[in-house]
């Protein structure tokens, strides 16, 4: 429904309430319910439907204007990264293709000597770094995704830091969206599959290191530190060096999320789950 036909409603309910009880009291009841009775009972009949109708109503419009918001931050997030895009293709990328065409030159001109390797260097660093430009041009004007929000983007590089610890290889599985998290529950997910993927480097001795994050679509999520290392010889929440992982169930507990350690089929799974509609 449109907001302005909403707008509309919620100013011309009452009034139309108003208006059929006193067409009902008059034609109907009025041999039956006195005069006073019939006034006394009309602030109350608004009121129920306020409570009601009304009040969906103003649920509805709140919701309509929450989606506006976030579509005018999207395509405002969007016209940025368009701009930025712009501004590398424009600036940065053009005159690495100039200083490219100018070391070609350069090499062309000399046909020995020192200068010559210092010259073919330069220009494959500067072919790396043209590339590189050009695929950041790439991601910036692709839509954003859950896996590149910002504050996704350090558990991915946390992931990659353990898999080049352990020389494991690393899978990154992530569509949990960023609105769909409050800002303690980002920092708390952030800490919690940090100390889980301490203890991979720890004791894992892994092949494959995965970070999951699942949304149940519904405001919950699955978050998951997975590996097809060694698994536990212990109870991991009984075992006294393991005090992370026992920080990490207090840190779940006290989020309200559902914590567990253990070991499934040939993989060691740590897991945090907020099961939908939770607060």
């Amino acid at each position: 429904m449109h907001n302005g036909r909403i707008k509309w409603l919620i100013l011309w309910i009452p009034t139309l309430t108003i208006g059929l009880w006193e067409y009902v009291r008059h034609a109907f009841l009025l041999p039956y319910m006195s005069m006073d009775l019939g006034n006394f009972l009309a602030p109350f009949i608004v009121l129920a439907v306020t409570l009601t109708v009304v009040r969906s109503l103003f649920v509805r419009l709140e919701q309509s204007q929450d989606a506006l918001q976030r579509e005018k931050a999207t395509s405002a997030a969007l016209e940025e990264r368009e701009r930025l895009a712009r501004e590398l293709h424009d600036g940065i990328s053009q005159s690495l293709f100039l200083l490219a065409v100018k070391l070609d030159q350069l090499d062309a001109a000399v046909q020995e000597g020192p200068v010559k390797p210092l010259a073919a260097g330069l220009r494959e660093t500067v072919r790396i770094m043209h590339e590189d430009v050009r695929q950041a041009i790439a991601s910036l004007r692709l839509p954003p995704s859950p896996d590149t929000a910002a504050w996704v983007m350090p558990l991915r590089e946390l992931l990659g830091e353990t898999a080049g610890i352990t020389e494991a290889r690393a899978e990154f599985m992530w569509d949990i969206t960023d609105k769909s998290l409050t800002d303690k529950e980002k920092v708390e997910l952030h800490a919690c599959v940090r100390e889980a993927l301490i203890n991979v480097r720890k004791h894992a001795k892994a092949s494959t290191v995965y970070v999951i994050g699942e949304s149940d679509g519904h405001g919950g999520f699955r978050c998951a530190v997975e590996d097809d290392g060694a698994g536990f010889s212990v109870d991991p929440l009984r075992a006294p060096e393991r005090f992370g992982l026992r920080m990490v169930k207090d840190r779940a507990t006290r989020m309200g999320w559902t914590f567990a350690a253990e070991r499934r089929g040939d993989r060691t799974v740590i897991e945090w789950i907020k099961e939908g509609g939770q607060a």
